[in-house]
């Protein structure tokens, strides 16, 4: 798929909160028009909340975190659909729960998983981020255990993290519940869900760069027994930024009901929109090389952005869940969700390496882009327990079918116009009539049905067997870049997993999985890369407390991928491609939960070398060394006081421009600290700085272009709670 290459991505008696969900989930646009006015008018005018738990009747279903105090998380079901501890599960997991956004204001995709253990951020653009976990690009994201993997490895528009309980990130290849085994990781955004218990919260949060964000959320019973219930959720943000022109309008909203149909049944449906509307955004970065081959060093506020840029995007998603749970322990589920992504862009794209002393050479290509995505994805699959050799055992068996249809058309104008340093770094390039007509044009359809089976068998007291397959029959047929796109597969990928408890709260685990992830990247001939191929492997050590609310687990990881994507250069309006093969190897430590109690921490180091078979380091862009540390304690001396910090580090990385020379970031530490203090049962106020030491640091070199993150910044929230 082309994307926008940064180059060239029974009746009723209704309460008043089932008038409000009802009329919520009547109205899907209701984001769109939304001034910054009628937001804060509809919105409760304070965040924090602490929810019962939520009550399913049907189907597995892993316990929410909200309510908890904790940075752990009881369970998790993002590797088999089984619900599992994370000591259970053979394969290394971080879930960030509630209480740990909460604390810390993680409320976009990008600032949350940037705190998770072996996971990298790639800040290439404002609008667009790319994720990789031990040395490879994330491209299987999931909500609630469901998902089509992103064509193109990336994301338009931050994710808002107001309508998720929790995010759990399965490291490792997770083709057996991802249609393709891609050997990164699996991101599961887990839903907030309605409770029986009247929950209402909001929060009012002002920040660095005129930020300003109101929030809100409600969710009870909808009818005198509980036996419907719901929740409608409302988040807008609207804030300017340290880059130059650069400004964001956000609006998020989700509604659910559900219904228990029989006390055995459950009947949920749901609706989930974001709306972004950035100004001035960046397409491409900073050139990173001067003509002369030194590295640049532009302010922290420097953009390529113009100033009539930009890039709205609009995800919207509407799901049906159906799950009835049978006598014999047994649970059969089916959900069908629908997804439509859309874009509309006007774009200027900066490249050329300039003159130190004049600033000429730099050229600028602005271009129009209009891209829809529709999904179908549905999903029918049935867990439960059987009795095999006198002893207990699960298994789950399911059927899982997708397609997605995507339509791309750009338009370009004024291409090749030489533009001085100076009038990029000021936004003046004037924009472009975008009367040339179509220029560019792509049209793909994507399908993927795929049976899949596992089961967890109990061998001993002490050691469990989990294995299982994915049999997937993926095709793709369309045009892109004005050449067929076409392909058609069928894939057999299996895994083992065995875990084996050596002490009453200690588990040593082996798994290993199959890699096949097919890709849309083109070579420089405009052809596709052949798809993705190797294999998983991992071995490690877990452990929980006495009570589970501590988890921790050391992981030894081998991942060996054969013609894996990586940018080669820039031609004819595009970039191109070139399939490298790589092996990522080494260990991760990860640690979260209770210390004691008001003591929550959550910790993780990863080291890891990615080689070619020559034994050469490749994807220099990607940290070798990472260390993750987040922490909050309850301050006995001042009750309701809460204070707490996190700790981001890196190593140095690089990436070799030729004959231009290697861009170089060196390794950097980054500070973030926190309070929060109870004023009433239902009042809170908190405050959060960011960067405290003010580091200067380049947020990605994945690309030949960069630019800065954010420096120090701080943010306060006055948040409320029925």
């Amino acid at each position: 798929m082309r994307t926008l290459d940064h180059r060239r991505p029974a009746a009723l008696s209704l309460s008043p909160l089932a008038r409000a969900i009802s009329l919520g989930l009547s109205t899907t646009l209701l984001l769109a028009p939304w001034s910054g006015a009628q937001a804060q008018a509809t919105a409760a005018p304070a965040q924090e909340v602490t929810l019962g738990t939520v009550t399913v009747k049907a189907g597995p279903s892993a316990a929410p975190t909200e309510g908890s105090p904790d940075f752990a998380a009881r369970s998790a079901s993002t590797a088999t659909r089984l619900d599992l501890t994370p000591r259970e599960t053979p394969q290394s997991l971080s879930v960030v729960t509630n209480a740990q956004m909460q604390a810390f204001g993680l409320r976009d995709a990008r600032t949350l998983l940037s705190s998770v253990t072996g996971v990298n951020v790639e800040l290439v653009e404002t609008d667009r981020s790319y994720y990789s976990v031990r040395g490879f690009e994330v491209s299987n994201f999931q909500i609630d255990g469901i998902g089509l993997p992103f064509a193109t490895g990336d994301q338009q528009g931050d994710i808002d993290t107001a309508i998720y309980d929790r995010v759990e990130v399965l490291r490792g290849a997770n083709g057996l519940m991802s249609s393709t085994g891609n050997p990164s990781a699996t991101i599961n955004f887990v839903r907030k869900r309605p409770t029986a218990q009247l929950q209402a919260s909001g929060g009012l949060t002002l920040g660095s760069w005129n930020q300003r964000r109101v929030d809100a959320d409600l969710a009870g019973a909808m009818n005198a027994s509980g036996s419907v219930r719901g929740r409608l959720i409302v988040a807008a943000e609207n804030k300017d930024s340290y880059l130059d022109r650069y400004s964001l309008d956000k609006r998020v909203f989700s509604g659910i009901v559900e219904a228990d149909l029989t006390p055995s049944t459950l009947l949920s449906v749901g609706h989930s929109q974001q709306n972004n509307r950035p100004k001035g955004v960046l397409w491409g970065a900073l050139p990173m090389r001067y003509a002369d081959g030194t590295q640049t060093d532009y302010p922290v506020s420097a953009s390529t952005s113009a100033r009539w840029s930009h890039w709205n995007t609009q995800d919207a998603q509407t799901f049906a869940e159906l799950s009835h749970q049978l006598d014999s322990g047994w649970a059969v589920k089916g959900v069908l969700t629908r997804r439509e992504l859309s874009s509309d862009a006007e774009l200027l794209y900066v490249y050329g390496a300039p003159d130190r002393a004049t600033g000429a050479g730099l050229f600028g290509w602005p271009s129009k882009y209009d891209h829809t995505e529709e999904q179908w994805i549905g999903d029918l699959h049935a867990s439960g327990p059987f009795e095999l050799g006198g002893r207990r055992h699960e298994a789950v068996l399911g059927l899982n079918s997708s397609r997605s249809d995507s339509v791309l058309h750009s338009s370009d104008d004024d291409l090749y116009l030489p533009i001085a340093e100076a009038d990029v770094l000021a936004g003046n390039f004037a924009r472009p009539d975008f009367n040339n007509g179509l220029t560019g044009y792509a049209d793909l359809a994507d399908r993927r049905h795929s049976l899949y089976g596992a089961t967890r068998l109990s061998l001993s007291d002490s050691l469990r067997l989990i294995t299982g397959l994915n049999v997937t029959r993926a095709t793709s047929t369309g045009v892109q870049y004005g050449l067929d796109h076409n392909y058609a597969t069928t894939k057999t990928k299996p895994f083992v997993g065995a875990i084996y408890d050596f002490h009453p709260r200690f588990s040593a685990y082996a798994s290993a999985a199959s890699i096949f992830n097919p890709q849309h990247q083109l070579d420089v001939n405009n052809a596709v890369l052949a798809p993705i191929e190797g294999l998983n492997a991992e071995l490690g050590i877990k452990g929980e407390s006495a009570d589970r609310r501590l988890n921790g687990a050391f992981a030894l990881f081998r991942t060996q991928q054969k013609n894996t994507a990586e940018y080669a250069g820039f031609a004819n309006g595009h970039s191109y491609y070139r399939g490298i093969d790589a092996t990522s190897t080494g260990f991760e430590l990860d640690v979260s939960g209770r210390l004691r109690p008001g003591w929550q921490v959550s910790a993780g180091y990863t080291r890891l070398r990615i080689q070619n078979p020559d034994g050469q380091d490749v994807r220099t862009y990607v940290p070798r060394q990472t260390l993750r540390l987040s922490s909050t304690v309850e301050v006995a001396a001042v009750p309701g006081l809460e204070l707490g910090a996190s700790l981001k580090w890196q190593s140095a990385i690089s990436r070799d421009e030729g004959a231009s020379g290697v861009t170089r970031q060196d390794a950097y530490a980054l500070v973030d600290l926190m309070a929060r203090y109870a004023l009433s049962r239902q009042l809170s106020l908190s405050a959060n700085l960011n960067n405290l030491t003010d580091e200067k640091y380049l947020g990605s070199l994945q690309w030949s272009q960069g630019y800065y993150a954010a420096p120090r910044g701080v943010s306060v929230s006055l948040n409320w709670k029925l």
